[in-house]
C-alpha cells in the first residue's frame, strides 16, 4: 500500500491584494476585467523567498508532522521550479544537503506545470513498489511565478507557497490510483521568453488565446470526463462513492467548467483557497487536501478525487481514501 503519511504547506506572511498587483495598471481594460473576475482576492508574496526556500520550509514541516528526521528518508523527490535560480546546478541535492537527508536517493521531476505533482507521486510509488527496503519518500515543491506580473492572462493569478508530502507504506491518506494523460501539441501554449532580457521584463504570455479558451477547453472537458470514468470504473466505484472532489486552483470559472463537465461539485475548500492564495501550481491539490482534512470534511473510509490540469497540456486525477485499512493499490 502507498499512503500520504503527512502533508504540509508553507505560506509567506506577506499578503498582496490582487488590486495592487505589480504591473496591473499596465494591462488593457479587457485584461484587468478578466483578472478581477477570476475569484482571486489576494495572494501571498514575499520577494525575499525563492521557490527553493518555499519548498525547503514545507519539507521541514512535513517531516515534523510525520515525526521523522531527515536521516529517516529513503528518497527525496523535488518538483522543479518553473524558473531555476541558477543553471548547471542541482536544487534537489541542495535540498538534500539542507535537510540533512544524507542517505536519501535524490532526484527531481517536472515538465508538466500544474500537473507535475503526478510524476513525483508516480515515482515515489514506483520506488516503494520496487524496493521493499524503502519506507519513506519526501516529495516537495516551491511555487513562485517566473515573471514579476503575477497575472497570467487569461488564466489565473499566481501566489507564493511551498508544499511537501511524505509518501510511505502506511498513513492516514491512502493513495489508491493515479491516471494521467498529456498532449504535446500544446507544449508551448504559455511561455516566458527570458534570454537576454532582465527579469523585470519577463512576462508569461499565451501563444494563442483562442486555442486556449476554446480548443484546449473542449479537449480538457473530454479528457477529464474519460479519465474520471476510467479511474472510477477500474476501482469499482461510482460517482456517488466520491465524497469530495478537490481541484487545482485557477479561477471560479474553471471550477464551474469542471463541475459541469463531470457532473460534480468542487469542494468549498478550493474556492476559499483560490480566494486567499491564488494559484500555486502543483501545490494546489495538496493545499486543498490538507485544508479539507483540517476542516473535518473527510472521514475514515471516504474517497476523494484530486484533479489537476495544465496548459502544457496535461491532465491527472488522483484517487485517495481516508484511513489506514487495507486496500488494493494500482502501481502504475
Amino acid at each position: 500500500m502507498t499512503a500520504i503519511k503527512a502533508a504540509a504547506c508553507y505560506q509567506p506572511d506577506s499578503v498582496l491584494p490582487v488590486a495592487k498587483l505589480p504591473g496591473l495598471a499596465d494591462l488593457d481594460e479587457s485584461e484587468r476585467e478578466t483578472c478581477a473576475a477570476l475569484g482571486v482576492e489576494e495572494v501571498r508574496a514575499d520577494d525575499s523567498l525563492t521557490a527553493f526556500d518555499l519548498a525547503a520550509r514545507a519539507a521541514s514541516r512535513a517531516l515534523a508532522e510525520a515525526h521523522l528526521a531527515a536521516g529517516d528518508l529513503d528518497a527525496l523527490i523535488l518538483i522543479d521550479a518553473r524558473a531555476p535560480e541558477t543553471l548547471m546546478t542541482s536544487a534537489a541535492t541542495r535540498l538534500q544537503a539542507l535537510l540533512g537527508a544524507d542517505r536519501a536517493l535524490t532526484f527531481s521531476v517536472g515538465g508538466l506545470g500544474c500537473v507535475s505533482l503526478t510524476p513525483a507521486l508516480l515515482a515515489a510509488r514506483g520506488l516503494l513498489a520496487a524496493d521493499g527496503d524503502l519506507e519513506h519518500v519526501l516529495v516537495a515543491h516551491g511555487s513562485k511565478p517566473p515573471a514579476p506580473l503575477r497575472y497570467r492572462h487569461p488564466v489565473t493569478v499566481s501566489g507564493d507557497g511551498g508544499a511537501a508530502a511524505v509518501i510511505s507504506r502506511g498513513g492516514p491518506v491512502r493513495v489508491l490510483d493515479i491516471v494521467q494523460e498529456t498532449n504535446g501539441d500544446h507544449w508551448d501554449l504559455f511561455r516566458v521568453d527570458y534570454r537576454d532580457r532582465p527579469t523585470a521584463h519577463w512576462r508569461e504570455e499565451c501563444r494563442d488565446i483562442p486555442s486556449y479558451s476554446f480548443r484546449l477547453a473542449v479537449e480538457t472537458r473530454n479528457r477529464l470526463r474519460a479519465l474520471h470514468r476510467r479511474l472510477l470504473d477500474r476501482n469499482h466505484l461510482t460517482p456517488r462513492d466520491i465524497s469530495r472532489h478537490l481541484s487545482h486552483n485557477l479561477s471560479v470559472g474553471a471550477f464551474r467548467f469542471t463541475e459541469e463537465a463531470l457532473g460534480i461539485e468542487i469542494s468549498t475548500s478550493c474556492f476559499d483557497n483560490l480566494r486567499q492564495y491564488g494559484h500555486l501550481g502543483p501545490n494546489d491539490v495538496l493545499l486543498n487536501l490538507r485544508t479539507e482534512l483540517d476542516r473535518g470534511g473527510l472521514e475514515d473510509g471516504q474517497y476523494a478525487v484530486l484533479l489537476s490540469a495544465s496548459p502544457v497540456a496535461a491532465w491527472s486525477l488522483l484517487l485517495v481514501q481516508i484511513g489506514e485499512g487495507a486496500a488494493a493499490t494500482h502501481y502504475l
